[in-house]
């Protein structure tokens, strides 16, 4: 019986020993690396379909097995680094040195932090060899003298100052005319036409009587008689004077004690009959207009300044006129007055303009070409092609030295002399990227649109990428 016991219990421990060792070879020991991730097989790197339970080598290309994990490695935890500033998510253009809100749109600013290595944001590094196989050239925000200029067509026009209508103060009739054409150059002086005129006649007559009165009373006993005479007789000369008759034809009239029938009228100013309207045998009143003469000596230029340049306008500023059927010869000219509206149908700006005109260059209509030369004074200044438009914002390359490319945002004024003046975003002695910006422009962008993916390799180097 004893025995019939031992040999049952030794069966029983005999099926638990082959349980335990068939069990230990079905549970492989499960694997991890150094880092604790546990691995789940090996394959073949040039053929994956080849899968092993342990390392070793592939038997049909003798390379070694790779791993593959359960799960993938963890991300480290970059650090973000310093805050540059803030912008708005939905407006990158605007940027704040504090947080807060943009008073524009009322959104919640966001910090943009320093990069790796000390850099701004969508810094990009490009080594020395693909700067120069790309046509990479330099330049240096300089505060230079900035000076603009502004093209115009004018109108040459007669000075208003200077136009001269000539009238007769009395009613009558003109006999003889002198001045027979429009475009005849008259002088100061010069006889115009005669005029009979009864009224004129008559004051004539007047004065003579005067005259006579005054003889007869000067001899006589009563002072005040005296006095009343001089004074009809300075009463009638002084309506003969007002009246344009001369102090030549007044003496004259005195001395032959005979009046003038005809009365000459004079040119009261030189200058060029632009109408003219006085006939022989012309019945005339004092609003009929017989002549208007135009000095030339100065002329007016009247120049349309586009709009977006009207601003630049002011009295005083000085000016260059050129001709057509002059080349090569200039005129110098000031703006006397810059009109307060613009034009509704042209959208520009009418200047006013003075120039001299000794040997009548100019002429009234002509079409002159007119230079304004501007001086906007001293201001921060780096070539044009620097500046890389994409219509939205403005962007030029800062060197961050070691190959490192900076993309800035600009703001940007006047242009002129092939250097555009920058009002925000640079500092005097900057060094940029003067021309190559547009496919380092490209690179940058790439670079920002990787990075914001996430993707791996997106804060590699351009030199990398390019190879």
């Amino acid at each position: 019986m004893k025995g019939r016991v031992l040999a049952v219990a030794a069966a029983l421990v005999a099926g638990f020993l082959a349980g335990y060792f068939a069990t230990t070879r079905r549970t492989p020991q499960v694997a991890t690396d150094s880092k604790g991730r546990r691995i789940l097989y090996w394959v073949d790197p040039m053929h994956p379909s080849y899968k092993s339970d342990r390392p070793g080598i592939a038997p049909d290309c003798g390379m070694k097995l790779e791993p593959v994990y359960a799960e993938p490695e963890p991300p480290a935890a970059q650090p973000k680094g310093r805050i540059l500033y803030w912008r708005d998510p939905q407006q990158p253009e605007y940027r704040s040195d504090k947080p807060g809100l943009n008073p524009e749109t009322g959104n919640e600013l966001e910090p943009v932090y320093e990069e790796a290595g000390g850099h701004p944001p969508g810094t990009i590094q490009i080594s020395p060899e693909k700067q120069q196989l790309i046509g990479v050239t330099w330049a240096t925000a300089e505060v230079t003298p900035v000076a603009r200029q502004v093209r115009a067509l004018g109108r040459v026009t007669y000075d208003e100052t200077r136009l001269v209508e000539v009238h007769a103060k009395v009613e009558g009739w003109v006999e003889k005319v002198f001045i027979n054409f429009t475009g005849q150059q008259v002088r100061k002086g010069e006889p115009l036409l005669t005029v009979y005129s009864p009224e004129l006649l008559a004051s004539q007559n007047e004065l003579l009587l005067a005259a006579r009165a005054q003889q007869i009373l000067e001899s006589g006993p009563v002072s005040h008689a005296r006095a009343y005479s001089r004074t009809l007789l300075e009463a009638a000369r002084k309506r003969l004077e007002l009246w344009d008759v001369s102090a030549e034809q007044i003496e004259q009239v005195l001395a032959t004690g005979q009046p003038i029938r005809s009365i000459t009228i004079y040119a009261p100013a030189d200058g060029y009959v632009l109408q003219r309207q006085a006939f022989p045998s012309q019945r005339i009143t004092p609003e009929t207009k017989l002549y208007t003469l135009a000095d030339l000596s100065r002329v007016w230029i009247i120049a349309e300044v586009f709009e977006s340049e009207a601003g630049l306008m002011r009295p005083g500023l000085p000016a260059r006129i050129r001709l057509a059927h002059l080349p090569g010869r200039t005129l110098s000219a000031r703006v006397s007055y810059v009109q307060p509206e613009l034009d509704p149908a042209t959208r520009t700006l009418k200047v006013r303009l003075e120039a001299a005109n000794p040997e009548l260059i100019l002429k009234p209509e002509m079409f002159v070409e007119v230079e304004f030369e501007l001086s906007l004074g001293r201001k921060l200044t780096v070539p044009a092609e620097a500046v890389l438009d994409s219509g939205l914002r403005k962007t030029v390359f800062v060197d961050r030295g070691n190959g490192y490319l900076e993309p800035r945002q600009v703001e940007t004024g006047e242009q002129a002399g092939g250097r555009v003046v920058i009002l925000k975003g640079l500092r005097a002695g900057e060094r940029v990227v003067a021309s190559g910006n547009f496919l380092i422009d490209s690179e940058s962008q790439l670079k920002a649109a990787l990075g914001a993916m996430g993707a791996p390799g997106a804060g590699t180097s351009a030199e990398h990428k390019h190879d």
